[in-house]
């Protein structure tokens, strides 16, 4: 009795298992991407975000756009994980009482008329 695999069927094999590979290694790439965006970033909702993902790509990519566009959003209200101690030119804080006042600056001229 003859064999019917032969060499090219193997090789086939191999192609087709490589193939496989190849599509589960992509799937969970970006099926982790919305999460790892939003943990990097200090998202406050990062762990939501990062479920959101998963089932995104397990409901065939329905919710996955989603869950990326809320990673790359600031819930309202959230401060921002970057903060800026700089204030606008022209404004003093008094530490003691926390009142922001206008000042003018001094590189400026006040001309009458």
């Amino acid at each position: 009795m003859e064999s019917s695999i032969g060499p090219l069927d193997i090789a086939a094999f191999v192609v087709f298992a490589l193939l496989i590979c190849a599509a589960v290694i992509i799937v969970v790439n970006v099926g982790k991407l919305p999460g790892e965006l939003a943990h990097k970033w200090g998202h406050p909702q990062a762990a939501a975000i990062n479920a959101m993902g998963w089932v995104g790509i397990a409901t065939g990519g329905l919710l996955w756009p989603i869950a990326l566009i809320w990673a790359f959003t600031t819930p309202f209200g959230a401060r921002s994980p970057i903060e800026d101690n700089r204030q606008p030119r022209g404004l003093e804080t008094d530490t003691a009482t926390g009142v922001t006042a206008l000042r003018k600056p001094s590189g400026d001229k006040e001309t009458r008329s």
